[in-house]
């Protein structure tokens, strides 16, 4: 292949060009001593000229050095397929998680004080808050908000990160829901995306409103999937959000008519997120009446929450731990 030491499973981008294309991304893959090239979901092969199953001829394509240019066989006898950069890797880059949102200056192009005076935002909260109210679920207003705002700032300050970093988490942890102005299901993803326009509009640095995003879209569990920290700001956020299980998020008034998650919220008289940075913890300490809802519920529950939360504090380089009435049981 003359690309110097791709191994079989590995892939590679490269950019089709041609007379009147601007150019696309396709994908190679070295697998069995042959090159597969999917150009437009057509997939193509390089080799030997003999016909390989599944191969179709007519889209052949053959290594020549370092690029790829269409086989005698290709009706693309102009396009040429040309490397995109060199050392390509797939999964995890060479990119540290703790410094993924990391930039040479240290303080932030935002505030969460003009965030959180923003009359569009505040519409949206308080909808969203109202929204999910109708569909039976706990508080998302303000309050919780607030919080994982809070949450989140402290989380990083805690651990040393600098100013932008904080105040990134701050915004990202107060806009984190407003999602559920649209819908409940994918609320994370349609919720960055209306905080990249607030967000724009605002005056936030395209690369602070990035991470920002990141953060947003990858804090739901609402999916059938768990969300997933991609760097720190989203790790606090993610921490934050999921902490907060406590009484004064249930709206129903009537006990006897507690759904599941009304119950052991309601069961929750405290919560608080620990975070020591000597020890490299981070734990969540709850005080919860078990009168009310037993322990084991908790963990029906909340799951997904408690892995997601301990997938965040790795990220940060931290152990996650629950303590239920002062007794460690995680």
């Amino acid at each position: 292949m003359g690309d110097g030491g791709r191994g079989e499973g590995e892939e590679a981008e490269f950019v089709r060009r041609g007379a009147g294309e601007g150019g696309h991304v396709v994908r190679v893959a070295f697998e069995e001593g042959w090159s597969r090239v999917v150009v437009g979901g057509t997939a193509a092969y390089t080799g030997p000229k003999e016909a390989r199953s599944g191969a179709p001829m007519s889209d052949r394509v053959e290594s020549t050095g370092t690029a790829f240019t269409p086989s005698a066989n290709s009706d693309n006898d102009d396009s040429v397929l040309e490397q995109l950069g060199t050392d390509l890797r797939i999964g995890k880059t060479e990119d540290a998680a703790e410094t993924a949102a990391a930039l040479p200056r240290t303080e932030p192009s935002l505030t969460l004080d003009v965030v959180r005076a923003d009359p569009e935002v505040q519409a949206y909260i308080r909808q969203a808050n109202k929204n999910l109210g109708v569909l039976g679920f706990t508080e998302h207003g303000f309050r919780h908000v607030n919080l994982v705002a809070n949450i989140a700032r402290n989380v990083l300050r805690l651990l040393d990160y600098d100013a932008r970093q904080q105040e990134l988490a701050a915004i990202a942890g107060y806009l984190h829901d407003i999602g559920n102005v649209i819908s409940r299901h994918g609320h994370a993803s349609t919720g960055a995306l209306l905080a990249h326009s607030i967000l724009n509009r605002l005056g936030m640095a395209p690369e602070d409103v990035a991470i920002v995003l990141g953060a947003i879209g990858s804090h739901g569990d609402d999916g059938a999937r768990l969300g997933e920290p991609v760097h720190p700001v989203s790790a606090a956020l993610i921490l934050a959000d999921k902490s907060d299980v406590h009484r004064s998020r249930v709206r129903n008034t009537d006990p006897s008519t507690f759904d599941q998650h009304d119950r052991v919220n309601y069961a929750a008289t405290s919560s608080f997120l620990r975070v020591a940075p000597e020890a490299k913890t981070i734990t969540l300490e709850l005080t919860i009446d078990t009168s009310i809802a037993p322990v084991m519920q908790y963990f029906e529950i909340f799951l997904p929450r408690m892995l997601m939360s301990r997938h965040a504090a790795e990220l940060l380089g931290c152990e996650f731990h629950i303590t239920i009435n002062e007794v460690v049981v995680l």
